[in-house]
This record gives structure tokens, C-alpha cells and sequence, in this order.
């Protein structure tokens, strides 16, 4: 299940282990790799192969649906997007809320709608090559250490989603290789520096994931409805629920597993 938090938009890789009770313990491993390196490699083995087969399984499925029915399908990511808010906005504040992390969630959210509408104005025509790959993988190496944060949004925006659902069905190397490049990336760089601002920040910097997840997920909805019909309409908006469900489920998965 942590596997399709990085090919469904609006599921955070870093959400579901935290779901799971596995981000703590993850992030602690990816910091001190060395540091009782079997006992922690045989536990998250398990774990790496099920996501690793979570991704593989999905992008079928991911891939056909955009690449034919795409802005109806979108409404479905929309809505596990905001099926998840309330859960967001809940762990955002467990350590309090402050004037400061209320002001941050804001300016990022602004700041982020008008980087996303102004700073890629290009994005419809961006080439699909191996540093835009690059790019995927930073941002799924991104989602993995930030929880909440769906690299999926984001990819959708940039035009990169479809070509890297196919590339990961098709096992095409030339998409494949530089993704994983990214994300062992920002492993190597962000994972002790995550580790220790989720010591000290805990509450800014989850106001600030949670300003930037809104932003992107405005920026998703589809604005072009022609040809599309009061039936397609119809499904979009059921589809919509559906994933608003689907979101509140798996919130409701990590108030489970806490109690």
C-alpha cells in the first residue's frame, strides 16, 4: 500500500508509513544507514518489495485511465486529495498551532499557487528526457521523506505523470534509471536533515507541507470539458466522491493503528 503513495496523486508515500507506524523507524534507518544495518535491512526488506510491486501494479492501471479518459479521471485524484485534508490538517497541529506556523502555510500556498501559474508557464511543452526523469525521482524521493506531500500532484502539473506510468510499465530503462538516481538523491542529502527538523519543527514544517499539497492540488483541477457530456460530468462527480472516500479511509488507517 505505501507503493501507491508514489504513483496515486494525492497519496503521500511518506503518509502511509507514517500510517503503518514506519516512517520514524524508516527515516532513522535512511539517517544512519549503518547503524544496525541488518537488523533494520531484514525488517524494511518486506516492506521495499511490496511498494516496489504497489508501483509496478498500479502503473497499468494509472496508465490506461489518463491516457484516455484523463479529466474525468483526474476528479478522482482530486478527491482523495481532499479526502485526506482533514487528517492533514490534525497531524499539521498535534504539537500545537501557532500564529507563525498559520502564517506559513499561507505563504507557502500563495507562494507555491503563483510559482506553479507564473514559474512554469511552459510546463504543457516541457521535454520528456532524463533530467526531467531526474526531476520525478526527486520528487518521489521528496514525498518519501515528507509526509504528506504527494509527488504525484506535482508530476501531473509538469506533464511528466502518463510518459512515467508508462515508463514504469514498460520497464523503460532510460525513465526508469534517472528516477531511481533522484530519489537515492534526496535520500543521501535530505534524510537526516528531515530526521532533525521533524525533531525541532515539527509543527512549521507541516504547515508548510500543508500550504504547498493545497496549491498543487488547485492547480490539478481540469479546465477543459469539451466533447465530455452530462454522462461524463456524472462519473467525474462520482468518481470525485469516490476518491473523498477513499482518502478518509486511509486517514482513518493511521487513527486505527495509533490506538
Amino acid at each position: 500500500m505505501i507503493g501507491s503513495g508514489f504513483i496515486l496523486p494525492g497519496i503521500s508515500g511518506g503518509a502511509l508509513s507514517v500510517v503503518f507506524g514506519l516512517y520514524g523507524p524508516l527515516i532513522k534507518f535512511l539517517a544512519h544507514p549503518f547503524k544496525h544495518f541488518r537488523q533494520n535491512f531484514f525488517f524494511f526488506l518486506p516492506v521495499g518489495i511490496g511498494g516496489i510491486l504497489g508501483i509496478f501494479g498500479l502503473s497499468f492501471g494509472v496508465s490506461y485511465l489518463l491516457g484516455n479518459y484523463e479529466n474525468i479521471v483526474l476528479w478522482f485524484f482530486i478527491g482523495a486529495i481532499v479526502g485526506t485534508i482533514p487528517a492533514m490538517w490534525h497531524d499539521s497541529g498535534k504539537q500545537g498551532r501557532s500564529l507563525t506556523d498559520m502564517s506559513l502555510m499561507i505563504i507557502a500556498f500563495m507562494g507555491m499557487t503563483l510559482f506553479l501559474i507564473f514559474g512554469l508557464s511552459s510546463v504543457n511543452t516541457i521535454e520528456a528526457n532524463g533530467w526531467s526523469w531526474l526531476l520525478a525521482g526527486i520528487l518521489i524521493g521528496l514525498g518519501l521523506v515528507i509526509p504528506g506531500l504527494s509527488p504525484s500532484n506535482f508530476l501531473i502539473y509538469l506533464g511528466l505523470y502518463k510518459g512515467m506510468s508508462d515508463g514504469i510499465k514498460t520497464g523503460n530503462l532510460t525513465v526508469l534509471v534517472p528516477m531511481i538516481i533522484g530519489v537515492v538523491l534526496v535520500i543521501l542529502m535530505l534524510s537526516k536533515v528531515m530526521n532533525w527538523l521533524f525533531e525541532i519543527a515539527y509543527s512549521k514544517l507541516f504547515h508548510l507541507v500543508f500550504g504547498i499539497v493545497m496549491a498543487s492540488t488547485i492547480m490539478i483541477v481540469p479546465t477543459n470539458y469539451d466533447g465530455i457530456g452530462m454522462l461524463g460530468f456524472s462519473i467525474a462527480a462520482v468518481l470525485c466522491l469516490l476518491g473523498i472516500l477513499l482518502g478518509w479511509w486511509m486517514s482513518r488507517l493511521e487513527q486505527v493503528v495509533a490506538k
